[in-house]
């Protein structure tokens, strides 16, 4: 093999201890449990595929049918490991189950290794700090986050003008960021949740002036993405003194912008919901049947490109597609500024599809896909949206596009970053790699 192309020492080793540990997972059983060992693999994904027909039945459902579908659920996994401990085998089956995962792991951190790790979020430039930063607080984000961390003396003290909005009654965060516009502001910056972020957002995009992420919300998902310290949002503050500049995505549904996704179905139709905010899980438990069995939810086609979804209980649809095969990274995107939205459509309709969810990003009720536009449509006028968490009702049909480069964005110089993404385990290339260790051990003793 070139030098050139030669992985390094240590994904070729992870490699080799990836295939060893899975072989040594499938020694164990055989050694202890011999021809029963495959008795124990089909009892076990039994005990799976009914626990995920028993969750499936139990949201489908009301009165005594789900209180049997719920003991389903909780019932088969405990009867599998009764039968392992009667066995006398489910030692040899906790082996063999933590060698498996270690496999996995090693398998992953091989592949991570070996691949080019330059992929992520767009160059950053240098750039000169603001003269007139405007910022927007939220006081009541996160918990009271702006007043916890001061964020409103700390960026005054740093030259910028704040805006604490008044929590007594509704502002028009929009009309705000204009007017600082107009009246000469360099730079927007957000202190508040997701949903307020686009609404500045989009006047920065559109004014191409830079803007600035505070991650003073609860959930602060564009905060991460951009790779910003969540646990103290006053390091955010440094962007006005020592900053670099990222370009990066914005996603619109009808016209209006998202950072982060817009849901349709199940879930953006609960939310809607006026009991949903004083009693969050019995409302979805009662929703649910209705919704799922699209006995009273509108009945959505989602088309993008040569796709399309026909009636699924879920969709999301992302500036940017999140990962779906590590779940560590669930919730995350890889970068920002790919130029595609990402898609992914639920389409259940029975127990053996849900018990088909097991198989992940494979299963057939799941279809993911990227695209720069989506449309989602339905047998109604108007269907219940979830932007970026704001509960919207939107006019069908409903047009999501990707806006590349949109967003000029500054971030601090020093900042966490973003966690480096492992790509998704692939057998194939594991073996691949291990033997090119062999390979290149066998050319060194030529």
């Amino acid at each position: 093999m070139p030098p050139a192309s030669r992985p390094s020492l240590a994904p070729r080793w992870a490699a080799r201890l990836a295939l060893a540990s899975g072989t040594a997972a499938v020694t164990v059983l055989l050694l202890f449990a011999g021809l029963d060992s495959l008795l124990l693999i089909l009892v076990g994904t039994i005990g799976l595929v009914l626990t995920a027909a028993g969750v499936w039945w139990a949201l489908v459902h009301t009165g005594p049918l789900r209180a049997a579908a719920a003991v389903l659920a909780l019932a088969a996994p405990a009867v599998v490991i009764v039968f392992y401990v009667t066995a006398g085998l489910m030692w040899a089956v906790l082996v063999s189950l933590a060698l498996w995962v270690l496999a996995v792991f090693c398998g992953r951190v091989a592949l991570a290794g070996a691949v080019d790790g330059s992929r992520g979020q767009s160059s950053e430039r240098p750039v000169a700090s603001p003269r007139r930063p405007y910022l927007i607080m939220n006081p009541r984000s996160g918990g009271g986050k702006v007043g916890r961390f001061r964020l409103q003396d700390r960026a005054r003290a740093l030259g910028a003008e704040v805006a604490v909005l008044d929590v007594t009654h509704q502002q028009d965060v929009t009309a705000l960021a204009r007017r600082a516009a107009d009246a000469g502001a360099d730079l927007l910056g957000v202190a508040g949740g997701d949903g307020t972020q686009a609404l500045v957002a989009a006047v920065a995009a559109e004014r191409d002036l830079p803007f600035m992420v505070i991650s003073a919300g609860t959930r602060n998902h564009f905060a991460l993405d951009l790779g910003l310290d969540r646990d103290d949002p006053s390091r955010c503050l440094d962007a006005l003194t020592d900053g670099v500049e990222l370009r990066v995505d914005l996603g619109t549904v009808n016209g209006r912008v998202f950072v982060n996704n817009a849901s349709f179905g199940a879930y953006a139709a609960v939310v809607q919901s006026p009991a949903y905010r004083d009693d969050k899980v019995h409302t979805t438990l009662q929703m649910l049947p209705d919704l799922l069995t699209h006995q009273y939810s509108p009945r959505l086609s989602v088309s993008a490109e040569a796709t399309t979804i026909e009636q699924p209980q879920a969709v999301l649809i992302s500036n940017n597609p999140y990962r779906t095969d590590d779940p560590a990274g669930l919730g995350r995107r890889e970068r920002l500024d790919s130029g595609v939205l990402g898609v992914i459509g639920a389409q259940v309709d029975s127990a053996a599809q849900a018990a088909g969810m097991l198989r992940g990003r494979r299963a057939r009720a799941l279809t993911q896909l990227t695209t720069r536009e989506v449309i989602v449509d339905a047998d109604a006028d108007t269907i219940p949206a979830g932007v970026d968490g704001e509960a919207l009702t939107l006019p069908t049909p409903v047009r999501c596009r990707i806006q590349p480069g949109a967003l000029r964005v500054r971030v601090p110089r020093d900042r966490p970053g973003v966690p480096r993404v492992r790509p998704p385990m692939d057998w194939r290339q594991v073996r691949q790699l291990a033997r090119s260790t062999i390979r290149t051990a066998a050319g060194h003793g030529n």
